[in-house]
């Protein structure tokens, strides 16, 4: 390699390292930003200096309650579930090289909510129980969604395609499920349903953390291999990735974080499918994507949370918000294939 080629690799290297950790910082101080305004707004605005307090454990009158027992528990639920739903879903993405293999779309999510809603009308239920039917559901579905796609290893397309007939399968078992209900029971599960932040309890919020400190280090310890995968199943063996075990690690964390941000908040639809790529188009090209996409999903959850709350006249949950983001970019995402042949 000549001098002057290995100095234009070099500048290459270097200005995609300063993009990405700027691109990285910029996410960081704009979540930290929705952090900080999560909890002074509201119906009463507190100044900075009363939530510092609060949150170092004095006691302010009236932002004692109103910024430590509702706003706090529901922004770190929000920031905690943002990463985990974004980190979740490149790693279907990524793995399988294709847009689409997100949870939401491929019946991941799905499951989570058909065994929610058995286990809030059906069988009468409360949150612990909810969520334990949740994790295992989109566990159990993951594991039956592998295993259909897998010939001579895991095609991204067959996969994509398994996976929405199963969710399909699913949302009309939750269907049927819902016409059973009675009026209490309906709008406890309906709410759980939409992806909602409202009530939100530090309960909810010790297991997901618990699941994204054991599942977050495992997926960023297969990075490497992930990215590999992009390159192609042939190229990636070339270059020593092993294949199964990439994926076989890498589905099982991933989905670890999904069901168990699913079982705190319920579906928040299309974080784990938006956060991806949008990572991906402001960082470049280069390097993992998963710390990009976990800061993505965090700052999306929390805006959509904060507009839910207080850019409309009424509330609306925070799945409502993120459907109606993510909705146009899968519209967008299936006409481009069309266009394309048909591909996914």
């Amino acid at each position: 390699m000549s001098t002057t080629t290995l100095e234009a690799v070099t500048r290459g290297r270097v200005r995609r390292s300063r993009r990405r950790q700027a691109v990285l910082t910029a996410f960081c101080v704009a979540a930290a930003t929705m952090v900080v305004v999560s909890l002074m707004a509201g119906r009463t605005f507190y100044p900075p200096g009363d939530v510092l307090r609060v949150v170092l454990g004095e006691t302010v009158p009236g932002a004692s309650f109103a910024v430590g027992e509702l706003r706090l528990p529901r922004t770190v639920l929000a920031l905690l579930t943002g990463v985990c739903f974004g980190m979740g879903g490149v790693t279907f993405q990524t793995m399988m090289r294709n847009p689409l293999a997100s949870p939401d779309i491929i019946g991941i999510s799905s499951a989570a909510s058909a065994a929610a809603a058995f286990a809030i009308i059906v069988l009468g239920l409360g949150e612990a129980g909810v969520s334990v039917f949740a994790i295992v559901a989109a566990l159990g579905v993951a594991v039956v969604i592998y295993v259909l796609s897998f010939k001579d290893g895991v095609a991204g397309t067959r996969l994509v395609l398994i996976g929405i007939g199963i969710a399909a399968m699913l949302h009309s078992a939750t269907s049927y499920i819902l016409n059973q209900a009675g009026q209490w029971d309906l709008q406890a599960a309906t709410r759980w349903l939409n992806g909602s932040l409202n009530g939100s309890t530090w309960d909810e919020s010790v297991p997901v953390l618990i699941a994204l400190v054991v599942f977050g280090p495992v997926l960023l310890g297969q990075a490497r291999g992930l990215t590999m995968l992009q390159l192609g199943d042939d190229t990636a063996a070339a270059l020593g990735t092993r294949l199964e075990l990439t994926r076989l690690v890498s589905i099982v964390s991933a989905v670890g974080l999904i069901a168990f941000a699913t079982s705190a908040t319920g579906p928040i639809a299309f974080v784990a499918f938006l956060a991806g790529p949008i990572a991906a188009r402001l960082v470049g090209p280069g390097g993992s994507l998963l710390v990009p996409s976990g800061l993505v999903g965090a700052l999306l959850v929390l805006v959509a949370d904060f507009l839910g709350q207080f850019a409309f006249g009424t509330r609306f949950p925070v799945g409502v918000i993120t459907g109606v983001l993510g909705a146009p970019y899968l519209i967008y995402l299936l006409v481009r294939s069309n266009r394309a042949g048909g591909s996914l």
